[in-house]
């Protein structure tokens, strides 16, 4: 059984299902729960691939959405590079 929260990803027309299974919902992070103590075995079909951990850790420098000269880019859009703040957008 785990020891602290086990986050889900239960979407909305679901949210009853889980709930009844004993889920929680976490309003600051705005997703459900299993809460400690709990077996999670239940909520099997809603768990999150990775712990909500290992999503907030560091990214390495394979994975990191950072390129060579610093800027942030998003790795699903191959030349879009987030606005620095130093230019005005519209130039």
């Amino acid at each position: 059984m785990p020891n602290s929260k086990t986050y889900l990803n239960v979407p909305y027309a679901e949210k009853d299902a889980a709930k009844t299974l004993g889920a929680r919902w976490d309003p600051t992070m705005k997703k459900w729960y299993v809460p400690a103590g709990k077996d999670i075995a239940s909520f099997a079909k809603w768990q999150v691939a990775t712990d909500f951990q290992s999503t907030h850790s560091r990214p390495t420098a394979a994975s990191s959405p950072i390129n060579n000269n610093g800027a942030f880019t998003h790795p699903s859009i191959e030349n879009f590079v987030a606005y620095s703040g130093t230019q005005p957008p519209w130039d």
